[in-house]
């Protein structure tokens, strides 16, 4: 399989700066995405920190390793990594009065050949397109999520409330940061989409899903999405990750099977 990368971020409707962040190491099949939080541009320094320092530390183990190292490693590394991002941004808001209380959702992924390592931590998400489906495969670290699960409001009442954009748990606020991670299969003809909430609280999964459905390629798809979600209000910055996996003909999967 080869994997076809495409990244995009669009500052909204309503905000007069851009505070989402993405990065790409292609050869090294890593993704990374930042929706920052904070005062004056502080969210700005945030995810630009994270997306700079994930990319730069996770990319080159990835490329030192090479494909013997398992997936348990790599699991490792991503731990590692986000952790030192997580005490950088966090020492420098208690450095910088300007940066105080600074902080960035993060969602970052990894693929290894059959499978993508993906982790996450805040609101930011991660879904899959295969065979006409969209599938949500992170779960969002918020107070509606928690509330949803709880059972005391519904989905429906969720998607309506104004405490959208309070997150239980964000890199850089606190000196330790879980990053929730899991291992899901890749197909090939699957799209996998990275997004801030810029996109998903604009946009419900019906219609993602019908945007997906109207393009082939993913470079159009990304902006497509874009435009949707600057049409419904653009309340927020809006930032995108779109990977589309390729089968090869007649041959094998490889070992390193990035596009480079």
């Amino acid at each position: 399989m080869t994997f076809e990368f495409f990244s995009a971020t669009d500052r909204g409707r309503i905000r007069n700066n851009n505070e989402d962040s993405v990065a790409l190491d292609e050869p090294a099949g890593l993704m990374v995405l930042a929706d920052g939080m904070g005062g004056y541009n502080a969210g700005e320094v945030a995810s630009g920190m994270a997306t700079a320092f994930i990319q730069r530390e996770l990319g080159q183990w990835l490329t030192e390793a090479g494909p013997e190292a398992s997936d348990r490693e790599v699991r490792r590394a991503m731990d590692v990594c986000v952790d030192n991002a997580n005490r950088a941004i966090f020492n420098a808001a208690h450095a910088e009065p300007q940066y105080a209380g600074m902080g960035t959702t993060l969602v970052v992924g990894v693929f290894r050949g059959s499978r993508l390592l993906l982790g996450h931590i805040g609101d930011s998400r991660a879904y899959r397109w295969r065979d006409d489906r969209l599938m949500q495969l992170t779960r969002d670290h918020s107070l509606l999520q928690e509330q949803i699960d709880a059972g005391l409001i519904s989905p429906e009442q969720a998607a309506n409330s104004h405490q959208k954009n309070l997150v239980t748990r964000a890199v850089g606020v606190e000196d330790v940061v879980l990053l929730e991670a899991h291992v899901h299969a890749v197909h090939p003809d699957d799209w996998f989409l990275m997004c801030s909430d810029g996109l998903s609280d604009m946009l419900d999964d019906a219609q993602i899903s019908a945007v997906l459905r109207e393009h082939a390629e993913i470079d159009k798809a990304a902006q497509a999405l874009i435009d949707a979600a600057n049409q419904a209000g653009g309340r927020d910055n809006i930032a995108v990750i779109l990977v589309a996996v390729h089968a090869l003909p007649g041959a094998g999967q490889a070992w390193w099977p990035f596009r480079r």
